[in-house]
Order: structure tokens, then C-alpha cells, then sequence
């Protein structure tokens, strides 16, 4: 007997889960143990256990802010494409995307325009947009994030802040000439393999076009701001659980320029653990080695595999989600 999508959505993302999951928390653990070892493992693990854990209960809570604003946006951006789902369902495939950022080049995330899919009807090739601008304007946010301390702090790294920035502003300009992006779309249209797309391209351009209207780009540029942000508020606070003395200016920069650094890696590891540690040695006076890996790991605990943790229990709730919306009158804009 064939299965729905309905059924078998959830099943299958957890599988891909598992499978990036065990491969990602081997390579972080033994990525973080020879590194420590490199660093200082005794001292590392010394730092952790005199940390004052008082101030991680915040630090998380600072890591549901960044969440809870940026689901808010990805919710608008459906919205904006006339895509009506409610927010009790809407949560938890946001969710599960977190779980799927370890996935390579993140691609694991199309999840939540699938789930969507699942749920309402609504096409993927209309509703992927939304995913691309939601991460895109994130990724635009924690640029700029960088770029207002890169000359302070690091100013050899101006180059990729800048070059980053421009390559953003170039696809924005690209899809904002809807002259020029037609043009593209007719041209692959007439090639012989991949001609058969265009017009679901077509309406994936569209569809991006109304996410990056001008109010709605100002809109979700504003939440991605203050929602990064506040994760780099919760590195500071790291450090002041670590009696480190680290202004919020150079936590800020720290924290968003790893970021930019960690982008080419599936959620960041490795690279963005690295740029944390060394650029937290080279700017933080005073700073052990076992005090930047200490607080790289504890950072990262609270935001990329705290989130990875969130998703993973988002995925096994999934079933029970798409259940609930089997009644075809639960589902609109089909």
C-alpha cells in the first residue's frame, strides 16, 4: 500500500536528520577535544567547571529571542506570499528547520517549505523564496553586524566584510531589475536540459520579489538585526560568566564576524569555532587559551546545537503536526 507525503514527511527528514546529526556531533566533539588538547585541555576543562552557570539560563533565553524573532519573519514572509498557516503548527516546522542547519550548505533547511507544502498545498517553488530571504537577510544582518566594528577590531578583514556586502547588494540589485531577471529566467528557458524550470523559476522570482519589496526588506532586516544581536549579547555575557572583562563592542564583533567566517561550513563548525577562539586571544587582553575555548564551546552549545536540539524534537512532533492538519479544511491558500 503507497504512503502520503503526509506520512512519510517527517520519517524520511529524521532519517537525513540521524545521518547528519551522528556525523556532525562526532566531527564537532573530536574537532573541540583536539583543539582543547592544542589549547590547553586541563585549563579548558577548568573554565567550565568554574563557570558561573547562573548566567547560561539568560544566555539561552537570549538564543530563544534570536529564534522567536526570526520565526516571526519567516511567518511574515509566508504571509507576504499569501501562504495562511497558523502559528501552532507554523512554530514547529520553523523548528525543525534548526535541526537541519548541520545538514551540508544547510540545504537540509528546504524542509520547512516542503512541511509547508504538506500542509497547505502551496508549491515549493512558491513558498522557497520565503526560506531564501528569511537566511538571506539574516546573513545580510550579521555583515552588518561586522562591518561596524571591522575597522576597530580587524581591520585586515575589511576586505571579506566588504566583498561579502557587495556580492549581497549585487544579487539584490539583480533581483530588484525585473528586466534583468526575466532576461536570465528566458535564457535558461532556452537551453535544452534545464529549459523545463523556467516557469517554476518564474514564479520563484516573483515570489522573491514580494518578500524583498521594500517594506518587507526594511522589516526583516530590522528583526534579523536586533535577533542576531541578541545572541551576541549572550557571548558577552559568556564572558562575564568566565569573569572575563570583555567590552559588548568587541563580544559583537566576535561573535557576528565567526559568523561571516563560519557561512562555507555546515552551521558554522569548525570554522566558526576556530575565528571565535583566536579572534577572542588576539582582541580580549588577558585572555587565556583555555578561556577562548571555554567560552567558544559554551556560545556555541547555547546556539547551534541548542537549536539543533529544539529541531530534533520539532521532527519527532512532526507526524503529529501534519495529523492534524490531514482535514483538507485546515489547509489554506492551496
Amino acid at each position: 500500500m503507497s504512503t502520503t507525503p503526509e506520512e512519510t514527511a517527517a520519517p524520511d527528514a529524521m532519517g537525513r536528520f540521524r545521518k547528519w546529526a551522528a556525523i556532525a556531533v562526532a566531527v564537532a566533539a573530536i574537532g573541540y577535544l583536539a583543539y582543547a588538547l592544542y589549547r590547553g585541555l586541563s585549563e579548558t576543562a577548568n573554565e567550565l567547571v568554574s563557570f558561573s552557570w547562573g548566567w547560561y539560563l539568560p544566555i539561552l533565553g537570549l538564543t530563544l529571542v534570536n529564534y522567536g524573532l526570526r520565526y516571526l519573519k519567516w511567518h511574515y514572509l509566508l504571509g507576504r506570499l499569501g501562504v495562511r498557516i497558523p502559528h501552532s503548527s507554523n512554530i514547529w516546522i520553523y523548528l525543525a528547520g534548526l535541526a537541519m542547519v548541520i545538514s551540508p550548505a544547510k540545504a537540509g533547511e528546504v524542509v520547512k517549505p516542503y512541511l509547508v507544502k504538506v500542509m497547505t498545498g502551496a508549491p515549493m517553488a512558491r513558498t522557497l523564496p520565503a526560506l531564501v530571504a528569511e537566511r538571506g537577510t539574516d546573513g545580510l544582518a550579521v555583515v552588518i553586524l561586522s562591518a561596524i566594528g571591522v575597522s576597530t577590531f580587524y581591520a585586515e578583514a575589511q576586505s571579506v566584510i566588504v566583498w561579502t556586502f557587495v556580492a549581497i547588494v549585487a544579487m539584490l540589485g539583480i533581483i530588484a531589475s525585473k528586466t534583468l531577471s526575466m532576461g536570465i529566467i528566458r535564457i535558461v528557458e532556452s537551453l535544452p536540459v534545464v529549459g523545463g524550470i523556467g516557469q517554476r523559476l518564474e514564479e520563484s522570482y516573483l515570489a522573491m520579489r514580494t518578500c524583498l519589496a521594500p517594506v518587507p526588506f526594511m522589516v526583516t532586516i530590522v528583526m534579523s538585526l536586533v535577533a542576531w544581536w541578541a545572541e551576541c549579547v549572550g557571548y558577552w555575557l559568556v564572558f562575564k560568566g568566565m569573569s572575563v572583562s570583555a567590552g559588548l563592542d568587541v563580544s559583537t564583533f566576535l561573535y557576528a564576524f565567526s559568523t561571516v567566517f563560519g557561512a562555507p561550513s555546515p552551521g558554522g563548525m569548525g570554522m566558526a569555532d576556530v575565528a571565535l577562539v583566536e579572534g577572542a586571544r588576539e582582541l580580549i587582553a588577558g585572555l587565556t587559551d583555555g578561556q577562548a575555548v571555554a567560552s567558544s564551546l559554551l556560545i556555541r552549545i547555547a546556539t547551534l546545537w541548542f537549536g539543533v536540539l529544539l529541531g530534533a524534537g520539532a521532527l519527532l512532533y512532526m507526524e503529529r503536526v501534519i495529523k492534524r492538519h490531514a482535514d483538507p479544511s485546515e489547509a489554506i491558500e492551496k
